[in-house]
């Protein structure tokens, strides 16, 4: 793989990575909202350079600069809630898991939304998606796989910064933990990309073909989950 960083007018950094897998050009934008444009490993860098500027609104819309401040009360996940709780009797900044809440207590002599307290409340969410992942993904994985008859070799859960999953050539499947913070039938729509991959590698015509004998609306699922990013409180772009 070669990498090339590049600046451009009114976007800033761009990253191009060369692939030698790829076919085509692909933009995504990393959680800590760098731009990267994954491209074949025989395109020149000044294609690259310029799709990301053709891409410039949609950048602009998406990026991601800085993660909104968590909220008391919002869920996380599927089964957790978040729970900040002021005392007077402590002088540092705890969390837990209990009965489904992420509980954040935090010194009375500062706010909820205190850089520290907040960077608790991120930590403990993490850790309640990852509870929540491990618990669930396998699970439903193996379900959609039985049912649809595809195989894999393993499957494990991970905090991924701007893919929803991966599936290597032989067939390990890896989930972002993030996914929880998806609706089911998007979850199923990655769950599905990731099985489809252990038929066909490459994205490509077969692998869309593909996708689409097992998600019938691929193609608006596809487009639909760019409204998400796989971060907390956040908007988002791909699936890869």
């Amino acid at each position: 793989m070669a990498i090339k960083q590049i600046e451009i007018p009114n976007i800033g950094t761009v990253m191009l990575y060369k692939r030698r897998g790829n076919r085509s050009l692909r933009l995504s934008i990393g959680s800590n909202g760098e731009v990267r444009v994954s491209m074949p490993y025989w395109l020149p860098y000044e294609a690259g350079r310029q799709f990301a500027i053709s891409k410039s609104g949609w950048i602009a819309i998406h990026r991601v600069a800085k993660p909104a401040a968590l909220q008391h009360g919002q869920p996380i996940g599927k089964a957790h809630r978040l729970h900040f709780q002021k005392s007077y009797d402590t002088a540092r900044i705890s969390t837990r898991l209990k009965n489904n809440q992420v509980e954040v207590t935090y010194p009375s002599h500062i706010s909820a939304e205190d850089s520290g307290v907040q960077a608790a409340a991120r930590t403990a969410s993490i850790r309640a998606l990852r509870k929540e992942a491990e618990q669930l993904l396998p699970y439903r994985l193996r379900q959609l796989a039985e049912r649809d008859g595809f195989t894999y070799r393993s499957v494990g859960v991970k905090q991924l910064k701007s893919r929803w999953g991966s599936c290597s050539s032989q067939k390990e499947i890896v989930l972002n933990l993030y996914l929880m913070q998806l609706p089911w039938h998007l979850i199923d729509y990655v769950l599905f990309h990731e099985l489809t991959h252990t038929k066909v590698m490459q994205h490509g015509p077969p692998f869309w073909q593909e996708m689409e004998r097992h998600v019938p609306y691929a193609k608006r699922l596809r487009k639909e989950i760019n409204n998400y990013h796989p971060m907390l409180s956040a908007p988002g772009n791909t699936v890869a």
